[in-house]
């Protein structure tokens, strides 16, 4: 199941970054995304649970940037904040991904730094002084 999970980030990369979803765009795709190496050395225990808060974060991530983005243009953000953001235990790197996709994805928060730690370094803009 997994490895479908996998496959299927690869692709919907694969397919965000060429904008083409003809036949051979999709066979270039799918022969790219099968020889391109995995990570065999981490035995991550990712559930389909943990797939799915991922995915949902990334799609709630999309009407976010829209209503971040008029904010920001109504009310000028004139601070700036770095933040650590604790990574969950054990994390997939297709996890780790998608987590980063969804804080970078809106336009206040960009992931600055990824500590195999477990903490991504965040870098947000803010209407007033952090306290």
């Amino acid at each position: 199941m997994m490895f479908f999970l996998n496959l299927g980030l690869r692709l919907t990369v694969w397919f965000l970054l060429t904008a083409d979803l003809s036949p051979v765009n999709i066979v270039i795709g799918m022969v790219v995304c099968l020889i391109i190496p995995r990570s065999f050395t981490f035995n991550h225990a990712s559930s389909l649970r943990d797939w799915a808060e991922a995915i949902w974060q990334s799609v709630v991530a999309v009407p976010q940037a829209y209503m971040e983005a008029v904010e920001i243009m109504v009310r000028p953000h004139r601070y700036e904040d770095l933040t650590l953001k604790e990574v969950p235990p054990r994390r997939a790197p297709g996890l780790v991904f998608l987590d980063i996709f969804a804080i970078t994805f809106t336009p206040k928060t960009i992931v600055t730094r990824y500590d195999n730690r477990g903490w991504y370094e965040v870098h947000w803009i803010r209407r007033r002084q952090p306290q």
